[in-house]
């Protein structure tokens, strides 16, 4: 009996042993390597920082998740029910946020690499107005899945209308401009150039505009009416 008092006593010691040993606490030298952007998907990222040596991650508008540390390499994220690590690939030396696989005998993939300090996603160029980098960063992303939800072309229009409802014709242009080519065979693409530029006073811009947008939709009564009253002007202009 006394035995297995002693026992229990000592399991009890040492499981609170283990769990002071245990801590979420990071070697500063640890979290200054690691701490930085990762890209996660195409157009998404997950920040890593760090707040009294803790390691924490801003992910999908959660800021200042606080992973559990498993031990010195590996976390467990709860938000993401993963266990991750922060590795190198051997292949490019870059380092990598990876997501260990469920099965152990499943290989590790390194998809979720460390960006650079000026390397941005293309939302966060357009968000910024830096549209040729916008624009290299989707159609870098058509090129890879061309049926990417990412290039979604009502996402688009709909940031260039607000612009152009709000008399900023300028950037709803570049916008209008930047889906045409990342949908170049749809016909609203056009149509939205074709207002912005008459918009704009450009009649000439606008009416190639509609020409291109009729192409694709060569039912459009409205549109051969658009085309027939700025050939109208045009000509009225000539005479």
């Amino acid at each position: 009996m006394k035995n297995t008092r002693f026992l229990n006593i000592f399991i009890v010691v040492f499981l609170l042993t283990a769990l002071s040993c245990t801590s979420n606490s990071n070697d500063p030298e640890f979290l200054s390597k690691v701490e930085g952007r990762y890209l996660y998907t195409a157009d998404e990222v997950v920040k890593v920082h760090s707040k009294d040596n803790k390691l924490l991650i801003n992910w999908r508008g959660a800021n200042e998740i606080a992973p559990s540390k498993l031990n010195e390499d590996t976390f467990y994220v709860k938000e993401m029910n993963a266990k991750i690590q922060f590795l190198t690939n051997p292949d490019d030396q870059n380092l990598y946020l990876v997501f260990l696989p469920k099965d152990a005998k499943d290989s590790i993939e390194f998809i979720h690499k460390k960006l650079e300090n000026s390397q941005k996603t293309p939302n966060e160029y357009l968000e910024n107005h830096e549209f040729e980098k916008a624009l290299e960063g989707y159609l870098a992303i058509k090129a890879k899945d061309s049926t990417s939800p990412l290039l979604d072309f009502w996402y688009f229009d709909r940031r260039g209308r607000k612009y152009l409802e709000n008399d900023s014709l300028d950037i709803a242009m570049k916008i209008f401009k930047m889906n045409a080519k990342i949908h170049p065979n749809t016909s609203d693409a056009y149509v939205r150039l074709g207002r912005t530029y008459l918009n704009s006073k450009d009649t000439v811009n606008a009416l190639t505009n509609y020409k291109k947008a009729l192409k694709f939709n060569s039912g459009s009564r409205r549109l051969k009416e658009r085309i027939a009253k700025l050939e109208n002007k045009e000509a009225e202009k000539s005479n």
